[in-house]
């Protein structure tokens, strides 16, 4: 009986390393009918919070550290490299408390104003309008404006758009060219309220629907001839009736885009530390990363009722990874830091953007300076970029380019009997026919071999950049600030058309083919 029971044992892991050696088979088409992955999906968010404006983005024109009006280059620079194709502006929760003509004209004759929602602190109002859409246009980023529906008027709202937008004589394009702006920046995205379910009115999705109507009606002729997209506040992760009230209640032509609001939270109430957390914190916050798979088909299957044709786009506009914040800083700040975990998240995340181009269409993640997810972090004269930074230029190759659709079946990450699909990919091609392949392992021990038959692709030289580090807790400091940063990657092959990769543990990486 105990050889028997022997053999049977040595048989199973003979099978189980065996099985370990096959490779994952994917498969990627070329498809005339596939969508483009719009560039916005790649957009960042910049809110009135903590750092993240002032002393983030903003340290004034008479700051020593370099700076183009008051906004620091190096920042600039970071993001004209990352390709930032879009900014959300002035908030989240803040937006629903701003009202937008205290922050212009003459800086020292602006009244202050409480952010009562991050911290209770007391801002100056001196950046604004003119110093967010000036920064758009230095980026070459489209501006999104967050308007103020749960605090605000009809009447303000309409004023902000005709003094942004109106090239002709009218009142506000009057105050706008006696505050130094002569041509209108012709702001395309505007968001109307943010988080109408709570921070924003806590409002039902009907009284929303009404309200969103009314806003709406305002802000446009009756063939909306300004080209302005509408953005409705969506619903807070998977409050899927928010969608269906907000489909069926507002008329289409009306609709540019509905919101979707996710985080990757363990628990809210015990986030967890941003750097110091274990795998069972890491599983937890990956398997709420990779719910955004769900979410998004979810929410798209309650729109195509009603919108069959893909007419308005599904608005990611807050995404990311939220932890505790950093020892030491102000709660109300939402100060972390950024490990490869949020690496992994971030390309798993953005992976599933791709994939979902036909209605996905903008996303911003949260944030973009020193608050949340952020791309960058700054500690006075210091900044540097994190390794979601690092993801996301890494990926910017797939900005505007033709999805080509990908199929395969992933193994599965286990930790303590609970599973995850351990391997997130997508992949395009971009109008210059290079072909962008993007693979996540999302697994905390094991490595996984990838085999991609790359025949129908019509490339045949691979090149390769990978994120990884030695340790999930690893991250970039202001004392190390390089410690984690693209690598070119060589632990492939091609074989009689096949692509054979070992993709190593919680890593990311992006494949060009010519």
């Amino acid at each position: 009986m105990k050889k028997t029971l022997l053999l049977l044992f040595v048989t199973i892991c003979i099978q189980t390393i065996s099985a370990q050696k096959e490779p994952i088979v994917v498969t990627i088409k070329n498809d005339p009918a596939a969508p483009t992955i719009n560039k916005n999906i790649y957009g960042h968010f910049a809110e009135h919070l903590g750092r993240c404006i002032y002393g983030g983005f903003f340290v004034g024109d008479t700051s020593k550290i370099p700076n183009t009006n008051g906004v620091r280059n190096d920042v600039i620079k970071a993001l004209k490299d990352l390709k930032i194709p879009n900014l959300r502006w002035p908030g989240g929760c803040f937006a629903d408390t701003y009202h937008w003509k205290d922050g212009i004209g003459p800086k020292e004759q602006r009244p202050t104003i409480v952010n009562q929602w991050w911290g209770g602190v007391t801002e100056d109002n001196s950046f604004g309008t003119h110093d967010f859409l000036n920064l758009c246009e230095v980026l070459g980023a489209e501006p999104y404006l967050s308007g103020n529906v749960g605090s605000g008027t009809v009447q303000e709202f309409a004023d902000w758009i005709q003094y942004a937008n109106f090239g002709g004589k009218s009142p506000m394009s009057d105050l706008r060219k006696k505050n130094g702006r002569t041509e209108p920046w012709k702001v395309k995205f505007w968001g109307i309220g943010n988080e109408a379910w709570g921070c924003g009115g806590n409002m039902t999705a009907e009284y929303y629907a009404n309200e969103y109507r009314k806003f709406a009606t305002f802000m446009a002729d009756w063939n909306n001839t300004g080209g302005i997209n509408r953005i409705a506040s969506g619903a807070n992760s998977s409050d899927y009736n928010w969608t269906e009230v907000l489909m069926k209640n507002i008329p289409l032509n009306m609709l540019g885009g509905v919101g979707v609001h996710h985080y990757s939270v363990i628990d809210w109430n015990k986030k967890g530390d941003a750097v110091n957390f274990s795998e069972e914190q890491y599983f937890k916050t990956m398997k709420e990363a990779l719910k955004m798979e769900e979410l998004v088909t979810k929410h798209a299957a309650v729109m195509d009722k009603y919108d069959p044709e893909k007419k308005v786009a599904m608005v990611v506009d807050e995404w990311g990874g939220w932890y505790d914040v950093e020892k030491g800083t102000n709660p109300g700040f939402l100060y972390q830091q950024n490990t490869i975990r949020d690496a992994v998240l971030a390309g798993a995340t953005l992976n599933i953007f791709n994939n979902h181009a036909d209605r996905v269409r903008m996303a911003n993640l949260a944030q973009c300076v020193n608050v949340l997810q952020a791309v960058i972090l700054t500690d006075k004269t210091k900044m540097i970029l994190t390794p979601t930074y690092h993801v996301m230029q890494m990926y910017n190759v797939h900005q505007d380019a033709k999805l080509l659709p990908i199929n395969f079946s992933s193994p599965l990450y286990t930790f303590k009997g609970q599973t995850l699909p351990a391997v997130s990919a997508s992949a395009s091609k971009d109008k210059n026919g290079a072909v962008h392949i993007s693979l996540v392992n999302v697994d905390a021990k094991s490595k996984h071999k990838i085999e991609i038959d790359t025949k129908d692709l019509g490339v045949k030289n691979f090149t390769a950049h990978i994120i990884t580090s030695s340790k999930l807790q690893d991250f970039n400091s202001f004392e190390n600030p390089n410690k984690i940063s693209p690598a070119a990657f060589k632990d492939f092959d091609m074989k009689k058309g096949k692509l054979e990769i070992n993709l190593p543990p919680f890593s990311v990486l992006v494949l060009e083919g010519k």
